[in-house]
């Protein structure tokens, strides 16, 4: 019978290269949800965030994440958004729509900004007009959604599964 002993902060599985996913926020009316999306990103490898808004994190909170993933804060979505889709990258909105693939079958392309909607309001129509495609997390019980950095941790987690060494051969990065 094999015994399992507790392994604290195990190091990191190195990249071979970085992962091209970036995550883009509306403005969240909590700086708790931005810490733990800068949290996560950080886990994951994800190496810039763009939060929309007054965001700032909550160190406590974000912890590691605030040393290793870039956060950027702009005044509005919109023009953050038009300037990713200027750079080549897919825009992928994480929300409830018409039209939405399931995030359990939906393949991302390497070069992928996820967005993410306000806590409350989600994404506005203004915001959703530009994305390429969007996901949506299936809810099997209620309520009907997840918090904001939760949702964005289960996509970061999916994208992660489908590029699990960095971004595809032959591709470079760009900032």
């Amino acid at each position: 019978m094999s015994r399992f002993e507790h392994v604290r902060h195990r190091p990191p599985v190195l990249l071979e290269q970085s992962r091209e996913l970036l995550v883009a926020c509306a403005a969240m009316n909590s700086y708790v949800n931005i810490s733990h999306i800068v949290r996560t990103a950080g886990c994951f490898g994800i190496s810039r965030v763009v939060a929309c808004g007054t965001a700032r994190l909550e160190e406590r909170i974000a912890r590691d994440g605030a040393d290793s993933v870039i956060l950027e804060v702009r005044r509005s979505l919109p023009p953050v958004l038009d300037r990713f889709k200027a750079q080549g990258y897919e825009l992928v909105g994480l929300e409830q729509t018409t039209c939405s693939e399931s995030l359990f079958t939906f393949s991302f392309v390497p070069r992928t900004v996820l967005v993410i909607g306000n806590e409350r309001h989600g994404l506005t129509p203004e915001e959703l007009s530009r994305l390429d495609r969007v996901a949506e997390i299936p809810m099997n019980g209620l309520p009907h959604s997840l918090n904001a950095a939760t949702a964005a941790a289960v996509a970061m987690y999916q994208y992660a599964q489908q590029f699990r060494v960095g971004f595809a051969t032959g591709t470079e990065q760009t900032t």
